[in-house]
């Protein structure tokens, strides 16, 4: 496996950055939206050689669920699922420095994670992302969205819609913010 990768990213300050399944590795930077405000980018390990830096976007997310549910949907239900109570009854704004650091502490994700990726083997190797990577980029585009405006509702939005299997018109212009 090659060397860890730089996420060092030209103007941004980095948090934090971990490894992810030996494929993938997170930064998490100061976002300039609000004052803990957390911008999320990624490397990923791919033929051998880590790709460029990468900010995911809601619509690379909701694709990988699709392809997932087109797959697994029993598997992808019980995710999404899972994913709107986290959303409900969870994930919560970020309020202070102290607060962003715990919340955004890599084993603490990690470890959340793990636990929540084993429910999910029968989405192993299914789309383009590991379940273990997919729910890691929900916690935290979750909890950038909330901390940036609580009354947020654009990924539970997009949640719905793919729970409910509206036409990919709709979710592609959700995912999109369009």
């Amino acid at each position: 496996m090659p060397a860890q990768p730089s996420m060092q990213s030209k103007g941004k300050v980095l948090l934090s950055s971990f490894p992810v399944n030996g494929s993938y590795y997170i930064g998490i930077y100061q976002g300039s939206i609000s004052p803990y405000d957390v911008l999320i980018k990624y490397r990923q390990l791919e033929e051998g050689k880590w790709s460029r830096i990468r900010t995911p976007k809601h619509i690379h997310w909701a694709v990988d669920i699709l392809i997932k549910q087109h797959l697994e949907n029993n598997a992808t239900e019980r995710l999404i699922d899972s994913l709107v109570n986290l959303w409900d009854n969870q994930i919560q704004p970020i309020r202070s420095e102290e607060e962003r650091m715990r919340i955004l502490d890599p084993q603490t994700l990690l470890n959340e994670v793990n636990a929540e990726a084993s429910e999910y083997v029968d989405l192993a190797g299914k789309g383009e992302y590991s379940v273990k990577f997919l729910l890691l980029l929900a916690r935290l585009l979750m909890i950038q969205e909330k901390t940036n405006y609580e009354g947020a509702f654009m990924f539970r939005n997009l949640l719905e819609q793919l729970r409910e299997h509206k036409d990919i018109f709709k979710i592609i212009s959700t995912a999109t913010h369009s």
